[in-house]
Formats: C-alpha cells, sequence, structure tokens
C-alpha cells in the first residue's frame, strides 16, 4: 500500500512540475542538453570502471570541428587529379580495374560506363606539391596546413548507411555518434555549455537529409546527445523562460523539481533521472551562456570579410564556421556542422561549381582564424563527406556535362590541427581513380586515430550494453600513426 500511494503521488507530482517545466524550457529541447560532469563518483554503476583514468594519455588535441560535407563531394573535382581519365574520356571502365566491385542502384542498369576525367583545372602548391581543383582556390592557400588524405575507404555505398558509418561506427543506427562518445569520455570544458553542439546548412546543390539519429547518445545516457543550433532567434529552442516567469521562481522550480526526482532515484535507481535533473540544470546556465557564445555582433568587419560575405547571413555554411569557430573557443567539446547539397548523379560541373563556393572559403578561413589565434594546434579540424564519386558517368555523357555516382572504394578528406601533421598528402589511387593503391585508411582507421588525438584509446573507450562491450569503432581500426605529429 505505502509503494501505491508513493507512485501515485510521484506520477502525480512528477506531471505536475514537467508540465510547468515544458512551459518554459520543451522537454523536447532538454533531451539533448549536458552537464559535463553528471556521471562521476558512483553514479556510473556498471560502467564507472570503464571511464577511470580519462584520458588515457595527453591528448594533442582539446575539442574537434567537423565540417561534414552531406551527399559526398567528387574526389576527382577537388583533391584527387587524374589526368589519364581525360586521355581515355568516353572509354569504357576496364573489368580489369572495376574487378566486379559493386555499383548502386542508379547505375547497375547502365550498358556502358564511360570514363570521365574532370571539367576542373588542377594545380600543386604548398611543399608537398599537393593538387588541388580551380574549385577550392581558398583550399589551396592553406595546402600546407592541412593533411589530405586521398585514400579514404568504406563499405557503405548508400548515403543514410554511409553518414551513419561515418559518425556512428555502425551503418545500422542505434549508436552514439562520435560527439557523444567525446562527451561520455571527456565531458564539456564549460560547464555553462554543452560538450556536443551540432549546427546544420543546405548550400545550392542537390541534397541529402540529415536526421537528429546522426547526433543520437545511442545506448549512452541522455545527457551526452547533441545539441542542434538553430538560426533563428533563439539558437536552442525552448531555452528562454516564458513571459511573466522570473529568474526566482526558475530556480525555485528546478530546486523543487531536483528534490522530487532526487526522492524517486532512491527509490527506482534509474540514472536517467538523475541525467534529466542534470539537463535542466544546465539548460538555466545556458540561458547566460548560449547567448554570448552564439553573438556574432562583436567580430570586427575583417573577420566576416576573411570568411566571406555569406557569414553575416545566419544559417549559412559560412556563419556556421564562425559560430563553430566561438562555440569551440568557448569550451565546446565537439562542434558538428553538416553542409547538404553535394549529391551530384548529373550536371555535376554547373552544381559542383556552385557547391564548392558555397563552402570553400569559410573552410579555409577557419584554418587561419583558429591559427592566427594560436587555437589549431589545440583543436581539430576535419572536412569531407561519406564517400566519393565514380571515375565513369552516370547517366549520358556529353562534351560539357556528366554526372557522377556513389563510390565507396576511394575517396578523399583532409585534417588539420589538433597534433596532426601540416603539409602533406597521405595515400594514393591508381591511375583511374578507382582502387586505392597506397596506405588505405578504412572509416575505423579514421576514427580511432581522431580518439586518440583527444587522449583516448579506441580500444579502451566503451560501454557495456546488452551484455557486451561497445566502442565507436567496433571491432576493428588502428591509429595512422604516420598522420600525428
Amino acid at each position: 500500500m505505502e509503494k501505491e500511494i508513493f507512485d501515485h503521488g510521484l506520477n502525480l507530482n512528477r506531471r505536475h512540475f514537467l508540465s510547468k517545466l515544458s512551459l518554459g524550457l520543451g522537454s523536447a529541447a532538454l533531451g539533448s542538453l549536458l552537464i559535463p560532469d553528471l556521471f562521476t563518483g558512483n553514479s556510473l554503476g556498471k560502467n564507472d570502471d570503464l571511464r577511470k583514468g580519462l584520458p588515457h594519455f595527453a591528448p594533442k588535441a582539446k575539442r574537434v570541428i567537423y565540417l561534414f560535407q552531406n551527399g559526398a563531394p567528387s574526389q576527382l573535382e577537388s583533391f584527387d587529379f587524374k589526368p589519364k581519365l581525360r586521355d581515355l574520356w568516353g572509354q569504357e571502365l576496364p573489368e580489369s580495374i572495376r574487378q566486379g566491385q559493386r555499383l548502386t542502384g542508379m547505375t547497375a542498369s547502365q550498358n556502358s560506363f564511360p570514363m570521365v576525367g574532370s571539367f576542373c583545372d588542377f594545380q600543386q602548391y604548398g611543399q608537398a606539391r599537393a593538387w588541388v581543383s580551380s574549385l577550392f582556390p581558398h583550399t589551396a592557400k592553406i595546402v600546407d596546413d592541412i593533411c589530405i588524405i586521398k585514400s579514404m575507404h568504406t563499405e557503405a555505398i548508400n548515403h543514410d548507411p554511409a553518414l551513419t558509418f561515418f559518425q556512428t561506427g555502425a551503418q545500422q543506427g542505434n549508436r552514439p555518434s562520435m560527439g557523444s562518445w567525446l562527451s561520455y569520455g571527456l565531458g564539456s570544458e564549460n560547464n555553462n555549455l554543452p560538450a556536443f553542439t551540432v549546427l546544420l546548412s543546405k548550400g545550392k546543390g542537390n541534397g541529402q537529409g540529415v536526421y537528429a539519429k546522426l547526433w543520437s547518445n545511442g545506448f549512452l545516457p541522455s545527457a551526452h546527445q547533441g545539441v542542434q543550433f538553430s538560426n533563428g532567434e533563439d539558437p536552442v529552442l525552448y531555452l528562454s523562460d516564458q513571459e511573466g516567469m522570473s529568474k526566482a521562481d526558475r530556480r525555485k522550480m528546478l530546486d523543487n523539481l531536483a528534490a522530487l526526482n532526487h526522492h524517486a532515484y532512491e527509490k527506482i535507481g534509474d540514472l536517467e533521472i538523475q541525467a534529466k535533473v542534470a539537463q535542466y540544470e544546465l539548460a538555466y546556465r545556458m540561458q547566460t551562456a548560449v547567448p554570448e557564445a552564439t553573438d556574432l555582433s562583436k567580430e570586427p568587419d575583417s573577420v566576416f570579410e576573411m570568411y566571406g560575405e555569406d557569414s553575416r547571413k545566419p544559417g549559412t555554411f559560412a556563419a556556421n564556421c564562425l559560430l563553430a569557430r566561438k562555440l569551440s573557443e568557448s569550451g565546446v567539446r565537439f562542434v558538428q556542422l553538416y553542409h547538404q547539397g553535394w549529391d551530384q548523379h548529373g550536371n555535376l560541373p554547373n552544381e559542383m561549381t556552385v557547391q564548392a563556393k558555397d563552402v570553400d572559403q569559410a573552410s579555409a578561413a577557419l584554418v587561419k582564424d583558429l591559427k592566427q589565434r594560436g587555437l589549431l594546434d589545440e583543436t581539430l579540424v576535419i572536412w569531407g563527406g561519406e564517400f566519393g564519386r565514380t571515375n565513369y558517368s552516370q547517366g549520358q555523357l556529353t562534351q560539357d556535362n556528366y554526372g557522377r555516382d556513389h563510390h565507396p572504394r576511394c575517396f578523399s578528406i583532409w585534417m588539420a590541427g589538433g597534433g596532426i601533421k601540416p603539409g602533406i598528402v597521405y595515400g594514393a589511387t591508381d591511375d583511374l581513380g578507382y582502387n586505392i593503391t597506397e596506405n588505405p585508411v578504412h572509416v575505423h582507421d579514421f576514427q580511432a586515430t581522431v580518439l586518440h588525438q583527444l587522449g583516448l584509446d579506441h580500444e579502451r573507450l566503451t560501454y557495456r550494453h546488452l551484455g557486451r562491450k561497445f566502442r565507436l569503432t567496433d571491432v576493428s581500426g588502428r591509429v595512422i600513426k604516420d598522420l600525428l605529429v
């Protein structure tokens, strides 16, 4: 009887307090907020031993800014110059090169696979004489600050599983994202801001969608989910108090709610109860911290000029790059940008030209900005998509137009700062840009290397779930030591 009375009273009181809370803060938004010291001491339970002694060793990087180019930019129009494809324009892709490799449903029915060289001009830049296409003139100027990896490869051949694989280490979803793993392992540098934030932008090319599962906490405690920032007047939705509610009223309500939830935790022992209380508390502190961290009005004109005119327009890639720098500078551990529009199955010369213009200047400016502020050494910047594009044309090939299908066998990304060797080109592909010939880098290798730079051993950063230990790199992955300073 006593238990029934307690449960009934608990349910009534929780509904009462949560209904009041939702008026000002919103349960959906609060579900993704982070408190950095939530899972310390004895609160981890069965996973407590897995996080002792973190980081595992001295980190080279403190934080990450990941500029994800959603839709998969073509490596053949960016950083992997293949002049032989121009010589073989329109000729059939040799079976000795393709070797029966998997195709998507979009080109599997084609009777012909005519090879096509890039419409772009390429030149060599920097000490490494790296090839960079004419679509990326600003990136060309920072090649001595970046490491271009030309030998990335993945198993996934379609967007959703490939994107999910890069972000979570699994193609099926329902796994923690990389930002969530870093939040879980290291927490935030700023108690008033989340450890993991997400920014979205759309380019002018053919877009692919992004979904909240990409910044999900998966089976990790909900406090480690990414917080999505919007481009509206309220960067984090439902963070502001409802009209008529004072700061003192909010504080009193949160104190009462915390006491009620603490009582429930003692009875039930569910860690998510503690997580919610911590999220409410962080939301309270974020009411002051977020407006300051997202205010670009005090940036000098010279900074906006460096990032490009679009940086003055909220929600653009350029504005998000500048905002990412401010969030990272304020102590956000992992800032994830998704820029949509890179899926050029047709009309590639026109679409990729405008798409590259969207991102080139701001991406290079972010690296330069961090460097001049003395932050690049401790901030790892990543630029790249989920797979590459084919060396043959999808659909009709004409003298001035073509498209490229998905190609997981080889593609290019770049990294900068955070203890990554600057000014190098790593890996190589064959003369036709179809297969890797030197230093392959798998997605799990990439993930292991990123974690390593933040002082985390990818084999030891684990979480017990469903009877076994899970990790970002699943059961594989190796740190690519050749990339490290």
